[in-house]
């Protein structure tokens, strides 16, 4: 379960952290701090002027997206850019990023569209007597104001069904819309905030033609958010179901929605009394998501929390955008599980432990919670005693309901009962509602599997896949730039070294260690094979004192080794090796104590200025038997000829079978001896570790200032490779 803060409260918090400056103690040497787009998207085809809003933004003249059919050229000073969107670029959203003196800027996002007029919003446009006439089939780059409301009004025909959606927090603004729309008499027809996260939407049928009313307001009353209001009567689908399909294979899924064209036919589903579409579509999976175990996106996945967050981080899947006969693309995209096994549908009437539905294993069942307090009942027996992984995927499929899963006996005992999962560390937010477990089972009997949405809620928004099926260990690593309170990205200086924060989810009991590798590294950037077995882990790269100024693409994997038989095989077990994508996230809001954070496309890396000091440890491996103690030789190596001062060294995310004392390179020196204890039980194999170094060092952003204050700067050192072995037995 999760608990939620009021969305006004968290947009007020966000926005005052954004205005006020990190303080002192946390400064560190500069990062391009990226915090606004203006406009935030445009229409394919089209050329835009951006201005960006950021920190750290010195000698920022390149702005870069992650398609190659998305240009920034510079106009004038450093924040304002013309973008150049091909007519070819897919709908979706994209991430933006800018490059300047400090390396490349953390991404925000930015909204491609097709079939869509782009209309500036004009002020004054506070009160309804001065709202602005847009036309059906547009979108507003609009702008909130501080204690205002921005007024719209277009025209309708009688029954023509037109959506009226908000994308703001959905586009890494910190606005937090409501929508109100009224006929010209000003009597309200339907309001709305909190649709699709924090986003609002209306879906509303013209009852006469005329005039209609649009009022978007923030409920924090803070202005300069951005914001695209889109006004359509285009296709725009609700979800599609089932939600899982199988590799490699087609499947036809019902799709629900508006303005569907005429193939498609009244649904019985209705949201808020609104009557849906319904029309069935094929659609195939592609079998390469499984390859790597990763999920590919059209529009980043945002929509499914009222905070962005990195829910989808442990989803193997794509995206879909249907194409409606007769009308064209949908608005938006439906996300979509893939998997190895067969799909079963849900069937009522499963409601009680008297009339369960029978599944067979491995089962992948697409259900959905029909009506408020529908409750789904499943019979099951088992082939053979022993462990069974059951896992429910809703928030990451976008299904909006919180469920629970409860396991019974014949005899009615509740032998399990299995709610939230997922890793929040640091900037990274893994967290989220969808159950995941373990039950022990035996072949002799049945048992009853009860799933349940926890309030009770119901209705088409309610999709749910149940699995269940014997383990199938797995991990989903994901990497993140965790080291300045606020959002930034991957910034070498030369001769130093930075890191990433891995969070890895392992899945079904796995217990093995992983080994994180880079692929695509620019010249002159090095790193080592780190090997881990937490849930967090940190990756350090490296670069050389005379390495080139490049901002370049990366990519990171994760191995391990496990035994187990090949699905479908009845061979003996055997050792297999799995390659697994580690998927790149970025911090949102600038944010010291609130995760934040969601997917991108690309993890990219940037070489930039000298660093003031670097830190090596040595030698670079070592083996020691569990329960010794490791002594090591920090060496540090004094960059800036004013830098003097003492490095403090603390252990980087060291596992919790290594302990390292905090110790000091005293001013004026350049190494350290420490000690490294590895306690007795530790598992023999190989461990990666880094230490910290933290000193004050004279800094100015102006090369020739003559003042020159001490600032924090936080350096990583190179790795150690601790192999530990086993004691020799008495």
């Amino acid at each position: 379960m999760r608990i939620r803060v009021p969305n006004a409260l968290v947009s007020l918090v966000m926005l005052l952290v954004l205005s006020i400056p990190l303080a002192p103690l946390r400064a560190e040497l500069p990062l391009i701090r990226f915090d606004r787009l203006i406009p935030i998207g445009g229409s394919a085809g089209a050329t835009v002027q951006v201005e960006q809003v950021g920190a750290d933004t010195d000698g920022v003249t390149e702005m870069i997206f992650d398609h190659p059919g998305i240009k920034g050229e510079h106009v004038r000073e450093n924040r304002v850019f013309k973008v150049t969107i091909a007519a070819d670029v897919p709908a979706g959203t994209y991430d933006c990023r800018l490059v300047g003196r400090f390396g490349v800027s953390n991404p925000r996002l930015f909204q491609v569209t097709h079939g869509l007029t782009d209309i500036e919003e004009k002020e004054p446009n506070n009160e309804v007597a001065q709202a602005q006439a847009v036309t059906i089939n547009s979108v507003i780059n609009g702008m909130s104001d501080q204690n205002g409301e921005d007024w719209f009004r277009f025209e309708a025909k009688r029954g023509q069904r037109v959506i009226v959606e908000c994308h703001a927090m959905r586009l890494d603004s910190t606005l937090d819309g409501t929508l109100t729309l009224t006929n010209k008499a000003g009597k309200t027809l339907a309001s709305n905030s909190d649709y699709f996260g924090a986003d609002p939407f209306l879906d509303f049928v013209a009852p006469e033609e005329g005039e209609f009313f649009v009022r978007l307001n923030d409920l924090t009353f803070n202005g300069g958010a951005p914001y695209r209001l889109v006004v359509s009567d285009r296709p725009h689908v609700e979800n599609a179901f089932p939600r899982a399909i199988t590799a490699g294979q087609s499947a036809t899924l019902t799709v629900l929605g508006r303005n569907l064209g005429s193939g498609a036919r009244p649904s019985s589903a209705r949201i808020v009394d609104a009557p849906l579409d319904e029309i069935a579509l094929p659609v195939s999976a592609p079998s390469n998501v499984l390859d790597l175990q990763t999920y590919r996106f059209l529009e980043h996945p945002t929509d499914h929390s009222v905070l962005p967050t990195a829910g989808t981080c442990t989803l193997t899947g794509f995206q879909w955008r249907p194409e409606l006969p007769g009308v064209g693309p949908s608005l938006n995209a439906q996300r979509i599980l893939v998997t190895k096994e067969p799909v079963t549908i849900e069937a009522e009437p499963n409601n009680d432990f008297a009339s369960p539905q029978p599944i067979t294993l491995p089962a992948i069942v697409a259900g959905r919670f029909d009506q408020p307090r529908d409750t789904d009942w499943f019979e099951i027996s088992v082939p053979e005693n022993g462990n069974y992984a059951v896992e429910i995927f809703c928030e990451r499929i976008s299904g909006r309901a919180d469920p629970v899963v409860v396991a019974f006996d014949e005899k009615r005992n509740r032998i399990g009962e299995y709610d939230d999962f997922g890793h929040r560390t640091n900037a990274f937010d893994g967290h989220l509602r969808d159950p995941v477990g373990m039950l022990t089972l035996n072949k002799d009997q049945k048992y009853r599997l009860l799933v349940q949405e926890r309030y009770g809620r119901g209705g088409p928004r309610y999709q749910y896949v149940l699995l269940l099926r014997k383990p199938q260990p797995d991990f989903y690593p994901a990497a993140i730039h965790s080291q300045n309170p606020g959002p930034g990205n991957l910034t070498l200086w030369k001769g130093g070294a930075a890191y990433l924060d891995v969070v890895t989810h392992f899945r079904d009991g796995l217990n093995a260690p992983i080994t994180i590798t880079a692929e695509g590294l620019p010249p002159g950037v090095h790193f080592a094979a780190t090997t881990t077995d937490d849930q967090r882990g940190t990756f350090v790269l490296w670069s050389d004192e005379n390495a080139a100024d490049v901002v370049a693409p990366i990519k990171l994997f994760a191995t391990a080794k496990v035994t187990g038989k090949a699905v479908g095989s009845e061979s003996q077990p055997a050792e297999v090796t799995l390659r697994r994508e580690v998927r790149p996230y970025t911090r949102v809001w600038n944010q010291a104590n609130i995760s934040s954070s969601r997917p991108t496309r690309e993890q990219l890396i940037a070489v930039r200025e000298t660093a003031p000091y670097s830190l090596e440890l040595v030698p670079n491996q070592i083996e020691i038997e569990a329960g010794k103690i490791a002594e090591l030789k920090v060496q540090a190596k004094r960059d800036w000829p004013e830098f003097k001062n003492s490095i403090n060294l603390i252990p980087l995310a060291f596992k919790g079978q290594f302990q390292m004392p905090n110790t000091t390179i005293a001013a004026d020196t350049n190494d350290v001896t420490i000690r490294i204890t590895v306690q007795a039980g530790t598992r023999p194999g190989e461990y990666t570790l880094s230490v910290l170094g933290q000193a004050q060092v004279p800094f100015n952003k102006a090369k020739d200032a003559k003042d020159r204050p001490n600032t924090l700067v936080s350096m990583a050192s190179r790795p150690v490779t601790i192999k530990v072995t086993e004691p020799p037995k008495k």
